[in-house]
């Protein structure tokens, strides 16, 4: 277990991507058993690493231009945790 910078945002994306993993398959297993079962739900995640994740890779891309050093890495881990309580909601949601 890394406890760098580095490491935990590694375990951020890990979270991000474990939690769209199990929305994904709440979502499959719920929509398969009602019968409502579209494929089309798929791209909704789609878009959500490219809404999502890919802002985030680019924020780790540019923290090396980052004159202080921590700005950027601070934005990051907001927005992060911003992603998962946005995942965590919308899996409470289903329950709901």
């Amino acid at each position: 277990m890394i406890l760098t910078v580095a490491g935990w945002m590694i375990y951020t994306l890990w979270a991000i991507f474990g939690l769209m993993i199990i929305h994904f398959l709440i979502s499959f297993f719920k929509m398969f058993w009602e019968g409502a079962f579209d494929v089309t739900f798929v791209l909704g995640y789609l878009k959500d690493v490219l809404y999502y994740v890919l802002p985030l890779n680019v924020l780790v891309n540019l923290v090396s231009i980052d004159p202080t050093g921590w700005i950027l890495v601070i934005f990051y881990f907001i927005c992060g945790v911003a992603v998962i309580l946005k995942y965590l909601l919308d899996i409470k949601r289903i329950f709901q």
